[in-house]
C-alpha cells in the first residue's frame, strides 16, 4: 500500500508521526506521506516539523516516508501561493482539500487547486468534467478515498476522472490507527467506486509514479 494522504496530531490526527509511521510499516506499507492540515496560520510551523520527522525516521524504515501538507479550507484565491509556500518549506507532496460533500468547502476550490498544480486534489466531491480535464492537463491526481463521509462521492469522482483521462490515486486520509488499510481493502474500495478490474493496478502504479518522481528530485 502507498498512502499519500494522512494526518498526525500536528493537525486533527491522533498519532505522533513516529507512531503513524510505525503502524503503517507493520501494516506493510511501501510509502506514506504525512500531510497534515495547514492554512496561513500554521503552514510554517507544521511542514518543517513533518520534514524533520520524515528525515529522521527514514533512517529506520525501508518504506518511503514523505513530508507533505494538505492545504485545507483556504479561500480559492490564496491556494496557489500556499502550494508554493508549502513546497518551499519542505513539503515533498502537496495535497489540496477538495470540495467534499460533507464539509462546507468554498465553491471554486477544486478549480483553484488544480490551477495551482499540487500533487493531489483530495476527495473532490462533485467535480466537473471540465475540472477533471484540467487536472489531466496539469498532472494533478484525483483521489479516491477510504475516509468515511468523503467517500460518498467516490463513484462520481471515478466516473468523471476516467471520462477525462485524469490520473486516479487511492488514499486513506487516515486520522486514527483504524483508518490505515491494506492493499486488499484498497482494491475493494476501488471496485466499489466503479474502477474496472483491469484498471486497478494502474491506480496503484499512479501512486508509485508520484513516489518515484519525488525520489528522483
Amino acid at each position: 500500500m502507498i498512502d499519500l494522504h494522512t494526518h498526525t496530531l500536528f493537525s486533527d490526527g491522533v498519532l505522533l508521526p513516529s507512531e503513524l509511521v510505525r503502524r503503517a510499516s507493520v501494516a506493510g506499507y511501501k510509502a506514506i506521506a504525512l500531510t497534515d492540515h495547514v492554512d496561513m496560520s500554521n503552514l510554517d510551523f507544521v511542514v518543517p516539523r513533518l520534514a524533520e520527522a520524515a528525515r529522521i525516521l527514514s533512517d529506520f524504515y525501508e518504506m518511503k516516508i514523505i513530508p507533505g501538507a494538505e492545504i485545507t479550507h483556504v479561500p480559492p484565491e490564496l491556494i496557489g501561493d500556499m502550494v508554493k509556500q508549502a513546497r518551499e518549506l519542505g513539503a515533498k507532496i502537496v495535497v489540496v482539500h477538495g470540495e467534499t460533500p460533507v464539509e462546507p468547502v468554498m465553491p471554486g476550490t477544486n478549480r483553484a487547486a488544480i490551477e495551482a498544480c499540487p500533487d493531489i486534489l483530495s476527495h473532490p466531491g462533485a467535480i466537473t468534467i471540465e475540472d477533471a480535464a484540467l487536472a489531466k492537463e496539469k498532472g494533478v491526481a484525483l483521489e479516491i478515498t477510504a475516509r468515511k463521509g468523503h467517500n460518498l462521492s467516490n463513484g462520481h469522482v471515478a466516473k468523471i476522472a476516467m471520462a477525462a483521462g485524469a490520473t486516479i490515486v487511492i488514499n486513506t486520509d487516515s486520522h486514527t490507527p483504524e483508518d490505515l488499510i491494506v492493499r486488499e481493502q484498497a482494491e475493494d474500495i476501488l471496485r466499489a467506486a466503479g474502477i474496472p478490474e483491469e484498471s486497478i493496478a494502474t491506480v496503484f502504479a499512479n501512486s508509485q509514479a508520484i513516489v518515484n518522481k519525488i525520489t528522483e528530485e
